[in-house]
């Protein structure tokens, strides 16, 4: 795939990191203009050109990079008379980096392949810093083949690329490490609510925590928010976690497979969601919990 024209669609806080580092090496990128994505300003500036519809930003394009919330998103931007679909044409290539349903992405994969189009699902971990650094991890799930012909291209944004299987593989990945990551970070936000509220310290609880079982990743994103009030650790809002912990839930119903943890989790995320504005960052449910708003009933 020589120097092809990239599309992309949601330019979030993800989503403009990848974009930034797609032009930076070298690539001419179409971007959809829309409310939800962060300023442009230094984009347009380094030659980045903009589209109004997703049906002309495919016209522009070769490769179509989808960055959006998540499937119902998708789903939108494919359909309509200025869709994405009504300007694909046959041997382009689409990639969702969004968080998806795997059997919403399976069809979405079914009905592109329809119109001769090839589709990758390589959704990321880590966090706008890593997007915009170029460093983010990509789990795909893909044709081996093409995965190897757009591997230049997504190592402009990417550090860690891993082909977790077919059509829709990444998209479970996805699912299984952000169950654990965000499960891990809300299990420990509930845990410093009751420190709080028995009468220990933040930096007492971090630092045991730190010093025991209780370290990793989680506490680490959790910490600048103790320590400093600060939520720069995970710049993840409590909807987005709710969302995808749902997903993950649905997942794991359709495969069968135990869920009890899945569904408290869920439970507990959808009634803070109720109670405070869902797109409040996810460390600051410590202080929603520790004020002794609580997420279940007794």
């Amino acid at each position: 795939m020589q120097n092809p024209r990239i599309g992309m669609i949601g330019l979030g806080l993800m989503g403009l990191g990848i974009a930034t580092n797609i032009v930076k090496k070298g690539y001419a990128l179409t971007a959809l203009t829309h409310p939800g994505n962060q300023p442009l300003g230094a984009l347009i500036e380094a030659g980045a050109q903009t589209a109004e519809t997703p049906q002309a930003v495919a016209q522009a394009s070769d490769v179509v990079i989808l960055c959006v919330n998540g499937s119902a998103q998708v789903e939108a931007i494919l359909a309509g008379d200025t869709g994405l679909l009504a300007g694909l044409r046959e041997g382009m290539t689409v990639i969702d980096c969004s968080t998806s349903m795997p059997e919403s992405t399976l069809q979405v994969a079914a009905q592109l392949a329809q119109r001769g189009v090839r589709f990758m699902d390589a959704a990321m971990t880590r966090t706008p810093n890593e997007a915009m650094q170029g460093r983010l991890n990509l789990l795909v799930g893909g044709d081996a083949s093409l995965l190897e012909a757009c591997r230049p291209l997504l190592s402009t944004f990417a550090e860690n690329i891993v082909h977790a299987g077919s059509v829709s593989a990444g998209h479970r990945m996805k699912l299984l490490h952000n169950f654990v990551s965000l499960g891990s970070v809300t299990l420990l936000a509930e845990a410093a609510a009751c420190a709080r509220r028995s009468g220990i310290d933040d930096a007492v609880f971090a630092e045991v925590l730190e010093k025991g079982g209780g370290w990793g990743a989680a506490l680490e994103r959790l910490k600048p928010f103790l320590l400093r009030g600060e939520s720069t650790g995970l710049r993840f809002s409590m909807g987005n976690t709710l969302k995808d912990l749902g997903y993950y839930a649905e997942m794991a119903r359709e495969t069968g497979s135990h869920d009890a943890v899945a569904n408290a989790l869920h439970s507990a995320m959808s009634a803070a969601c109720q109670q405070v504005d869902p797109q409040t960052l996810l460390p600051e449910i410590v202080a929603h919990w520790s004020a002794g708003q609580t997420s279940t009933k007794p």
